[in-house]
């Protein structure tokens, strides 16, 4: 067959960017994040909004993994994820080069008594990826904020716990919402590196927004510190309600921390779940 006779082929069987294609198709009717992250194939069944089925992905090396909540069983294996990637991985860490922290640690695993933390885990029992999670509580009026640094023996991490506390003392989420006494928390988001770019964490946080729907949880409050994690909140429809830039924390007027660009201000991101859109399938 010469070029022409090619390209006429290929003009009058093939069906690229057809709105009757049927990957494009498949692509369209598909779990929302398919469009964000277009080179992760997998099936998302649910049963309902109340009992929901795991997500099960197809990776390149045909290593299946489901999302599913975490348990207290779980937490030796959330802790070694942590220490191989997050602690390292996580832009205020790496600046202060923070090391061997077991305030750190503890500090990490203290909300997954909410059970309201995700894993992605394969096959094979290994987890991949996780999003902790914990319930923020309204505090009551006359309520004074604890200062978590204060009693840190750490020194590099007493300086990440400073940063946390200056926030809370010039931002209360609480303040938005006046009428809502419970608000869930993101943590921590970290996917194992030899897994990311397939959209494990905006699965992650999915199904911890299919969480707050189930039970009903006006809002959902992440601090990122991360341009990364932030960016892939956005994309899922989290909105910005606070902001500080690294330049302008200062302690006895020096800047304290300096990440790496371009991780240049910790962010707080919400969504309401007045936003969430679930349809009957269950898909946010």
């Amino acid at each position: 067959m010469d070029i022409k006779n090619m390209s006429d082929y290929f003009k009058a069987n093939c069906t690229f960017g057809n709105k009757n294609d049927s990957i494009k198709r498949v692509i369209d009717a598909g779990y929302g994040l398919s469009k964000l992250y277009p080179n992760t194939n997998f099936v998302h069944k649910m049963e309902n909004i109340s009992k929901i089925a795991p997500l099960i992905t197809q990776t390149p090396n045909d290593a299946a993994f489901t999302i599913e909540l975490i348990t207290e069983e779980d937490t030796d294996g959330v802790l070694e994820m942590l220490k191989t990637y997050f602690f390292k991985d996580e832009p205020i860490n790496t600046f202060l080069n923070i090391g061997e922290c077991k305030e750190l640690e503890e500090f990490s695993l203290k909300c997954l008594k909410d059970n309201c933390s995700y894993k992605a885990v394969t096959k094979d029992n290994e987890i991949i990826g996780v999003f902790l999670n914990a319930l923020m509580y309204r505090p009551a009026v006359d309520a004074v904020p604890e200062k978590a640094a204060d009693d840190c023996e750490h020194p590099k991490f007493k300086k990440v716990l400073g940063l946390m506390d200056y926030i809370e003392e010039n931002f209360n989420i609480f303040d938005l919402y006046p009428n809502t006494d419970v608000i869930l928390d993101g943590k921590i988001v970290s996917v194992n590196t030899n897994y990311r770019g397939m959209g494990i964490a905006g699965m992650l946080t999915e199904k911890t927004l299919q969480y707050m729907q189930s039970h009903n949880i006006p809002v959902m409050h992440v601090l990122c510190t991360s341009h990364y994690s932030a960016r892939v909140l956005e994309k899922l429809g989290f909105h910005e309600v606070y902001r500080l830039n690294y330049d302008d924390y200062k302690v006895n007027d020096e800047v304290v921390l300096k990440p790496s660009e371009p991780h240049v201000a910790a962010r707080i991101l919400v969504k309401e779940i007045a936003d969430l859109k679930i349809n009957s399938n269950g898909k946010a």
